[in-house]
């Protein structure tokens, strides 16, 4: 009798991979997509890795397929575009062994800078993309993927979005595959994607996209559901969830394959039903191809392109429900902080004080940008915030960036903030770079990288010296500080932007949650001492509560022995002691 397990979205790909016997996986860590690696890491037939970043994790998935065993690469949709060049040529060359790149959206916004459809990368790159709808089929979804990517010679995207990820579901399990190593044969015209190659290529890929659309009619992961044929839905995904919990008993085609469409079963489809709906989150990719070929359909004219889809959300539109709700009960609005002992707190504590703007990253230091720190004024994508600064500089000049720093982490300058340091040293820029080094990449739950010393499979490497690193460059200025140091910090910043070349700073504390034993150290406040100015509240510590009498307490089980309060604090009235 087979096992049935409840298993996370991520885990079940994990699994499916497992199953489809995947020698080689790959990845970046960033949310919804994160744990997708951390479960596949437990299958000791896998060899998996943390790559520096998604360009590097996709092609060490090409290298490996190429060399003949079936490998995947996984990453979030913003992860995607940095991996977008090797993908656009690597559909062009096509396989050897399987291949299959894992791409989590995030509609809703969930924790990404923009809500972009992976789906419309897909058309561009010309790549074929499945999408699950629940985690059973996450697993099937992934083995499926593996024996199209061979059949059609061509990397295949499984799309999945947060809710999929973060949801859990019964899952059978199944016993491992293991797939005959496709040997190599050496094949210039196939693998070598010079400009007399690629010609051909292109013509090998419009002609593979059209036989998949073709053969997708028959491809049982598209499902025609007929019932009440007065309505009838297009719909992929989470969204097929939602469709069936407000309509039942309405008729469904449900998409596994979402690129390319298999025309001919939509038009039967779209002809057996009186009113057609096309229910997909995000981008109208569905509804302008079917509109396209003549089909009447509804989708976005009541559907919205913004954010997570719903059941409520067919009830209102199509039922004409009244979807008016109690008012929810009033709770205080709980914005994201950084965590009572974070090292970030105190580095921006100290920028504010001096007045000076940060150009910002992607990680847990973003949340700088907000009060009551309000440091950080820019942050577009990974490795940005140097780039960034060094544009400014060339903008305005010298002068205009002395109040100006950039602030990124220490995996995500790994990630692609080293190139822009390069770019800035090559490019004789000035600037003062703040690199936040808290051991970790600590947004994403705590993943390691080059920087850390340690593999994802958990073996125990030599780090990349970041201090050198920077040297290598050619950089003079190259300063380490401990970031709840506030004095030395405060001086070391001051002489540092103050100079007409470029300047590291890196600020080393390890994040507060790496720490698995608990601090033996806490602050407390002493009442009599306190001259209630507020000083020690500024950096917005959440252990920290202002009293009626305009005192303060700490709340000890927040408080972790920091002692950024205390070094603010000029009249004793917090102390640092052991519990």
């Amino acid at each position: 009798m087979s096992e049935i397990k409840i298993m996370l979205g991520n885990e079940a790909i994990a699994r499916g991979a497992y199953e489809a016997g995947v020698k080689v996986s790959a990845a970046y860590p960033g949310t919804p997509s994160t744990e997708i690696s951390e479960n596949i890491v437990k299958y000791p037939e896998i060899y998996a890795e943390w790559s520096p970043n998604e360009k590097v994790a996709m092609e060490v998935a090409i290298g490996a397929s190429i060399s003949g065993v079936r490998s995947m690469a996984s990453m979030k949709h913003v992860g995607v575009n940095v991996a977008s060049d090797p993908l656009y040529t690597v559909s062009y060359s096509g396989v050897n062994g399987g291949l299959v790149l894992v791409a989590a959206d995030d509609p809703g916004l969930y924790s990404s800078q923009n809500e972009q459809d992976t789906r419309c990368v897909a058309r561009a790159a010309m790549v074929p993309v499945l999408e699950p709808s629940d985690s059973q089929e996450a697993k099937d979804f992934m083995k499926y993927a593996f024996d199209l990517s061979e059949k059609y010679d061509t990397p295949v995207i499984l799309r999945t979005t947060t809710r999929l990820s973060h949801s859990q579901g019964p899952v059978t399990l199944e016993e491992r595959c293991e797939p005959i190593d496709i040997p190599y044969e050496r094949n210039v015209a196939k693998y070598v994607m010079m400009p007399g190659n690629a010609k051909g290529r292109h013509v090998f890929v419009e002609q593979r996209l059209k036989d998949m659309a073709a053969d997708g009619c028959d491809m049982p992961i598209n499902r025609v559901e007929m019932n009440d044929t007065k309505v009838g839905f297009i719909t992929s995904g989470i969204a097929y969830q939602y469709v069936k919990e407000a309509c039942p008993d309405a008729s469904v085609l449900k998409l596994g394959l979402v690129h390319p469409l298999p025309r001919k079963l939509i038009e039967e489809f779209a002809s057996k039903v009186e009113t057609l709906y096309i229910f997909e989150e995000l981008e109208p990719v569905f509804e302008e191809q079917i509109k396209s070929w003549g089909i009447k359909c509804i989708g976005k004219e009541i559907f919205t392109v913004q954010g997570e889809y719903s059941a409520n959300m067919i009830r209102k539109a199509v039922l004409k429900e009244d979807m008016e709700l109690k008012p929810a009960a009033q709770v205080p609005a709980r914005p994201p902080i950084l965590c009572p002992g974070c090292p970030h707190r105190s580095v921006y504590s100290v920028l504010n004080k001096l007045k000076i703007h940060a150009a910002g990253d992607i990680g847990c230091y973003t949340l700088g940008a907000v009060a009551p720190l309000s440091v950080v004024d820019t942050t577009i994508c990974m490795g940005a915030s140097i780039s960034s600064l060094h544009g400014m500089e060339k903008a305005k000049g010298k002068d205009y960036i002395k109040n100006w720093v950039a602030v990124i982490g220490d995996s995500t300058f790994m990630h692609t903030g080293v190139n822009s340091l390069m770019n800035m040293v090559y490019n004789q820029g000035t600037g003062t770079v703040m690199i936040l080094d808290n051991s970790t990449t600590g947004m994403t739950g705590h993943q390691d990288h080059a920087a850390t010393g340690k593999t994802l499979m958990g073996e125990v490497v030599p780090a990349i010296d970041i201090v050198k690193l920077c040297q290598a460059m050619g950089i003079k200025n190259v300063v380490e500080v401990n970031a709840f140091d506030t004095v030395t910090l405060e001086k070391v910043i001051k002489e540092e932007v103050a100079k007409d070349e470029v300047s590291v700073i890196i600020t080393k504390s390890p994040c507060v949650l790496l720490n698995k034993q608990k601090s033996k150290k806490r602050c407390v406040a002493v009442s009599e001492k306190c001259k209630k100015c507020g000083m020690c509240l500024r950096p917005g510590c959440p252990a920290l509560t202002k009293n009626e009498d305009g005192t303060v307490s700490i709340d000890e089980t927040m408080c972790n022995g920091c002692g950024l309060c205390m070094n603010i604090c000029k009249f004793g009235a917090i102390e640092l002691v052991e519990e």
